[in-house]
This record gives structure tokens, sequence and C-alpha cells, in this order.
């Protein structure tokens, strides 16, 4: 036994360090599978062919149409010019003086509209980095605005048609909008207490004499000011949608969702919803669409990318669920008498920080803690927010894949100027709102 947790926690330990080194997240996680497995007492045939291979093949099952279909629907967004309509004109309505605020507005309106994270922040930065600059604000809290209106209140809140609200609907039989008053008055808090946070600590920034001074890595791929003059070129000769048609397909993916979700089953539902939202996006924008094909083969290039790497992870929990070390972990914690709330959340926190991935937590916590849980009749709502919840508490540590890409590859900054502000954003504050949802819950369920 004493071997497998040490094992479990190397195997953890190496998967964290070859992610943040930039190794390929599947071969880290094969790599980091094997060891757990050798070191719990597996034998490493049955441990990678049937044990990995079904976490990683049971997951893309599950989920490769919808990152399929929700990858397709972003690229519909870029290409038809709406996402930068939206955020533009979120620039043009609060202008530079909440600079701040216009681009966590921008994010967070395309993403709970279903949009990739990714397409998301590479349609905002430019406007992030000349609303920043007339400002005269730090760039380096440009990646915190992205994550903040990408990755927090929109991904977990009721409603949402991401995958991180969507997942717990599968093991509680709950629909999107699950989690009744606390889930929106968490969501509210998120968004409120972020808000709040980010505002001061920019503020606290210019008031010590820090402004958008930002020189760039001569080793980067192209520069914030390049960037800003090639899409301030390009808006001048592409005109951009109305916002009423840009707009218009983000609203039908969400209330589609949610009303198809009352009466088929919620996979169903967002399937049917993103193929509205695509329709909607080409048809309402059909003569500002710029590569019809490409969009689907980069949509479909980008959903193989996410869907493999997540279901990489997913495999490595599969394997790691299967040695002693795991089960006495879970063992211990479904233990908790009274607490099962407290363990649900806790659980899915600590795997989604291990894996530093969300929609990973889910999948590797819910197969085995959902079953337990639900024979108990506990409340589905509340499991399926606090599960939610839970999944964006810890998950967006240094090693995150988003984290990373949204500070180097997006922002070109680096996790020493950038990143504290995110941890804050990210972790904190989403740590603290699921320990009060989860009160809440056992007071009031």
């Amino acid at each position: 036994m004493l071997l497998s947790f040490f094992g479990l926690i190397i195997g953890l330990g190496l998967l964290i360090f070859l992610t943040m080194r930039g190794i390929n997240i599947i071969v880290a996680a094969i790599v980091c599978a094997a060891v757990v497995a050798a070191s719990g007492g597996l034998g490493l045939e049955e441990a990678m062919s049937t044990h990995y291979m079904d976490g990683f093949t049971g997951f893309f099952k599950s989920w490769f149409l919808t990152f399929l279909l929700g990858a397709v629907f972003g690229k519909v967004m870029e290409d038809t010019q709406a996402a930068k309509a939206i955020a533009d004109w979120v620039r043009r309505k609060l202008g530079a003086g909440r600079a701040v605020f216009a681009v966590v507005a921008a994010c967070a309106i395309m993403t709970y509209g279903g949009v990739s994270v990714f397409i998301v922040a590479f349609s905002v930065y430019p406007i992030a980095v000349a609303l920043f600059k007339e400002a005269d604000l730090p760039h380096r809290f440009i990646p915190a605005a992205l994550v903040f209106g990408s990755i927090t209140f929109t991904m977990t809140s009721p409603g949402s048609p991401e995958i991180q609200n969507l997942i717990p609907t599968q093991f509680f039989g709950t629909t999107p909008g699950a989690g009744g008053w606390i889930g929106v008055a968490m969501a509210l808090l998120l968004m409120v207490s972020g808000g709040l946070y980010l505002s001061r600590a920019v503020a606290k920034a210019v008031k010590s004499g820090e402004g958008f001074g930002y020189t760039y890595d001569p080793k980067a791929a192209g520069s914030a000011n390049e960037e800003v003059a090639a899409t301030a070129a390009e808006a001048a000769e592409t005109k951009l949608p109305p916002i009423l048609l840009a707009i218009a397909p983000l609203v039908l993916v969400v209330t589609a969702l949610n009303l198809l979700s009352s009466y088929i089953s919620t996979t169903s539902a967002v399937l049917i919803a993103l193929l509205i939202g695509i329709f909607a996006g080409l048809v309402l924008m059909n003569k500002y669409a710029r590569h019809y094909w490409a969009m689907f083969a980069k949509g479909t290039e980008n959903a193989l990318i996410a869907t493999a790497n997540t279901c990489a992870v997913v495999g490595f929990g599969a394997v790691a669920a299967k040695v002693p070390a795991f089960s006495a972990i879970v063992d211990t914690l479904v233990g908790l008498e009274g607490l099962e709330y407290v363990s649900l959340g806790l659980s899915v926190t600590l795997i989604a920080a291990i894996t530093g991935s969300a929609s990973g937590g889910l999948g590797i916590a819910l197969p085995i803690l959902a079953p337990i849980y639900m024979s108990q009749g506990l409340d589905p709502g509340a499991m399926h927010r606090i599960s939610a919840l839970a999944s964006g508490a810890l998950d967006s540590l240094p090693h995150n894949g988003y984290i990373v890409t949204t500070v180097r590859a997006v922002c070109h900054e680096t996790h020493q100027r950038a990143y504290r502000p995110i941890f804050v954003l990210s972790v904190v504050i989403p740590f603290a709102v699921l320990c009060l949802a989860i009160v809440l819950y056992m007071m009031f369920t």
C-alpha cells in the first residue's frame, strides 16, 4: 500500500512537471500511467491496454461529437467575423475607460454562448491590447481578464453550454440549469467578487506607477503590436456583421440547449443546439464568411486535439483509479458521514487540480463517485452544481493547458508576470465560492 501511495504521488507530480515543461500531454499521460500502474501492483499490459484505453475511449465516445460541433461553431463565429464584431461592439460601448470590463464582457458573452474558449482568447486579445494601451493599463493583466471572462463564472454557471456544466448531467440525470437558486447565486458571486478584485488589482498597479509598458520576447512568434496592427488593417478592409446578427447564434444555442434538455437527454440537446448555432451563423452571416470548408476542417482538427488531450488525462485517471492508494483515498472521503457534499466537492477539485483539467477531473471522479452518492438519495441538482463548481476551483494551476496557451501563446507573457491575478481569479475565489456552495446545499437540501 505504501509503495502504491508513493507511486501515485510520483506519477501525479511527474505529470504536472512534464506538462509544464511542454511535453505532449498524451505522451506524458501514458508515461505517468505506466509509473502509477507499476508501483500499484498492476500488470502493465492490463493497465495500459485495458484500463487506460477504456478510460480514453469511453470519454471520447461520450463527448467527441460535442467537442466537434463546439469547435466548428467556434470557427463559424470566427470566420464570419461574428466573434470580432461582438468584441468590437463591447469595446465601443464601454470604451478604453472600462477596458478591463470590456475584455471580460466580450469573453463572457461568447463563452456563455458556446464559443470555444481558445477562439474567444484569440479573437478578443488584439482588441484587449488596443484598449489597455489606450488606457495605459498594465499589459500583464490582459491574460487575467481573458481567463476571468472565459473559464470562471461562464463555465460553471447554470445553463452554460460548456462541457464542464454538461458532464454532470450524464451521471446525475439533471439538466444544464440544475442547482436552483444557490447555483445562480454562486455564479453572480463569482462574477461580482472576481470583477471587484480585478478592478482593484489593476487600479493598485496603476497607482503605483505601472503603465502599459510591455516589451516583447524576441523569440515569440510575432508581437501584440503587430497583431493589433494586422487586426486594425483587416477591420478597415472587412465589414463586420451587425451586432444583432453576430449575437443571434449564441442566443439560439443557449436557448435551444436549456429548452430541449427538459424533453430529451442533455447530450442530444447540446448537439442539436450547436447544429442550430452553426446553421444560424452560416445563414445569417453568409456574406461575411470567408473560408467555408476551411472552418469545418480546422474545427475538426481542433476538436480532435482537444478531445484527445482530455482523453489522455482521463485514461491516466482510469489507471490511477485501479491502484490500492486511490481506492483508500476514495473510501476515506466517501466514509465522511454527513459530509457527502464535502467529499464530492473535494474529490473532484483535487483530481482536477492534479490533472490540470476541469473536464478531466469530472471524467475521472464522477464515474466512481456519482453512483455511490446517488444511491444515498442526495439531491442530484446539488451534486451537479457542486461538481461543476469543483471542476473549476483548482484546475487552473500553472500546468493547466488553457492557462499556458493564454499566457504564453496568445498574450506572449510569462507566468512570473501574469499568473498571480489569474491564480486569485480562477483558483482562490472559485474555491471559496465552492466552499460556500457546499455549506448552502447542506443547509437547504
